[in-house]
């Protein structure tokens, strides 16, 4: 757990990934890291929240958050990250899904037109020493958004702090397949599952070497799976649903020879 520097913001939950990350460049990456809804497919109806904003010297930059991405820039998610209050975070199963922001109400401060793509990578953890409707903003029943000063101001003036927004969820757009980082020591293995399109969160995973069935891995935290199981020294393939119920297989993503902290690419789901 750590604190936040700015002190109109909440408290966030940080986690650290002991897990080694590779370069990703997703569709949302920081060369154009704010897409506007042309290029959009929206999975809901608009919903009232709030938004807040961390600055730039914020450490979170680099450890990425509750979902256990890591480095947000390496991992291809750059500054359109967004961390979601506990009515949203649905303890980490959000994790790596997508959402459109808009500023809404508020002409002082709004800019017009505007709206930006966020994914969820991290938790606003609530702060039960305070009402929700007075400094605990990221407590039960908020809705809330936490962003980047980077992305927050594409919508709206920094003095804004504090803002009325609007959001929906939207289908993820990545390039290249999903990501499978190897992580864990002897039977114990973890794989952080990250640059997922179409609906962006992962509700259950499978794995298979070439010498078992197919074992059912559980939700560790955020987006790492894990299984007790002796895989060394067999390729592995990787079966993925995602929240919207479909599933991609990913046959011999990773080779016999695959070792700890390694990255392989799998299929990828349609967006």
């Amino acid at each position: 757990m750590a604190s936040l520097f700015t002190p109109i913001l909440p408290s966030l939950l940080l986690t650290l990934t002991l897990l080694q990350q590779h370069p990703v460049h997703s569709h949302y990456h920081s060369s154009t890291p704010f897409p506007y809804s042309s290029a959009i497919t929206a999975q809901s109806d608009w919903k009232p929240a709030r938004a807040t904003y961390y600055a730039a010297a914020d450490p979170r930059d680099a450890v990425g958050g509750a979902c256990g991405y890591g480095d947000l820039e390496k991992s291809g998610y750059g500054k359109a990250t967004a961390g979601l209050s506990t009515v949203l975070f649905e303890k980490g199963q959000i994790c790596g899904a997508c959402y459109e922001v808009r500023c809404v109400e508020d002409l002082r401060w709004c800019i017009p037109g505007t709206s930006i793509i966020v994914t969820a990578t991290n938790f606003c953890a609530p702060n039960y020493g305070f009402e929700p409707d007075g400094g605990g903003k990221c407590n039960p029943p908020n809705a809330h958004f936490v962003l980047p000063i980077e992305a927050f101001e594409k919508i709206a003036i920094w003095k804004a702090s504090n803002m009325p927004i609007q959001y929906r969820r939207i289908k993820c757009r990545k390039e290249g397949g999903v990501r499978f980082t190897v992580g864990g020591a002897g039977i114990f293995l973890s794989v952080l599952i990250r640059n997922v399109a179409g609906a962006g969160d992962v509700t259950a995973v499978k794995i298979k070497g070439s010498r078992t069935g197919w074992l059912p891995m559980g939700r560790n935290w955020g987006q790492n799976w894990h299984i007790n199981a002796d895989m060394k020294n067999q390729p592995l393939s990787f079966e993925v649903t995602s929240s919207d119920g479909l599933t991609i297989t990913s046959y011999n993503v990773a080779p016999k020879s695959w070792s700890f902290g390694q990255t392989f690419e799998g299929k990828q789901f349609e967006s």
